[in-house]
């Protein structure tokens, strides 16, 4: 699940940092990227969780109403198609979730009044009003009322994307392509897998994990020989004028190009070039794409890199 877009990103991070404080050695570098990604990986059960929780906070609603001094019939029998609906009873019941939240807890607690608040414009929607209308229910429109609310009201949410900013430093890159992971588990659910439902794995397989640790260690560790490069194609530029961020990026993006060769050059130079959009200043793209392409036609023309 923890691709190599978060990957890449969490290194530049963490090299950056590195240089600002190199009181850090190598392995104290390996378990920062490491629980950095771990922390990314909270966040999907966080956002799995967060479905249970407006569930549990319909059907508290549900019992309020029910237990007034003078309940209407409405309040008495209130539609129960939220509190029934099966992907949740089902996720609810989910093995891997279950444990994994015995094993790292967390919870919504301190965010009640925004989980309420969340219910109330679920409750007012038309997905919601379409839904609670239908007399038949099924696994898969249960499925696909939830796959539509994560996707309308849940992701891309600017309060919510505030909130857990707020909880973590560690998910204020992630939040947009963790929900892109957890809308891709709402529809691979499959009733007939029941609690055994497999959910993402932090890694999608080992070699991502070798990726990651690979490439953090080819950049520290060849630092001084990436520098030189960057330097030696940077001479029309005052070097120390140049933006410390591009330096990182370009440093990274050349320890990926070296020590690959499964990975094309314009696949690598392409990441990076979209991450200093992001990361550092407008006209960022352009310089590094400028500089990282004449460092790969001098390691090709040198025989240091052969892949295309």
């Amino acid at each position: 699940m923890i691709n190599r877009n978060l990957i890449r990103i969490r290194i530049v991070q963490i090299v950056y940092s590195w240089y600002q404080n190199k009181n850090k050695d190598l392995r104290s570098l390996e378990k920062e990227l490491l629980f950095g990604l771990k922390k990314s990986y909270d966040l999907y059960y966080y956002l799995l969780l967060l479905m249970i929780e407006i569930t549990k906070a319909y059907e508290a609603k549900v019992e309020t109403r029910r237990n007034k001094l003078l309940p209407t019939e409405e309040d008495l029998n209130p539609n129960m198609k939220l509190i029934n609906n099966a992907f949740i009873r089902q996720l609810e019941q989910n093995k891997q979730l279950i444990k994994y939240l015995n094993d790292y807890p967390m919870s919504w607690e301190d965010h009640d009044s925004f989980v309420k608040k969340l219910l109330e414009e679920i409750l007012a929607s038309d997905i919601y009003l379409n839904y609670s209308k239908e007399k038949d229910s099924s696994y898969d429109a249960d499925k696909e009322f939830w796959r539509q609310v994560f996707r309308n009201f849940i992701h891309n949410n600017e309060v919510l994307d505030d909130i857990l900013e707020d909880e973590s430093i560690y998910w204020n890159d992630d939040i947009e392509t963790i929900q892109s992971f957890t809308l891709k588990t709402i529809r691979q659910f499959s009733e007939s897998a029941g609690e055994d439902q497999q959910l993402l794995p932090m890694f999608k397989n080992f070699e991502d994990k070798s990726f990651a640790l690979k490439l953090l260690h080819n950049t520290i560790l060849n630092q001084d020989k990436y520098r030189e490069l960057i330097e030696s194609h940077t001479d029309k530029w005052d070097f120390d004028r140049i933006a410390f961020m591009d330096l990182i990026i370009m440093q990274v993006a050349i320890a990926e190009i070296h020590t690959f060769d499964d990975i094309p050059t314009s696949v690598s130079m392409n990441e990076y070039i979209e991450l200093s959009k992001s990361y550092s200043t407008p006209k960022s793209g352009t310089f590094i794409n400028g500089v990282l392409d004449a460092i790969v036609n001098t390691l090709k023309k040198d025989s240091v890199i052969f892949k295309t």
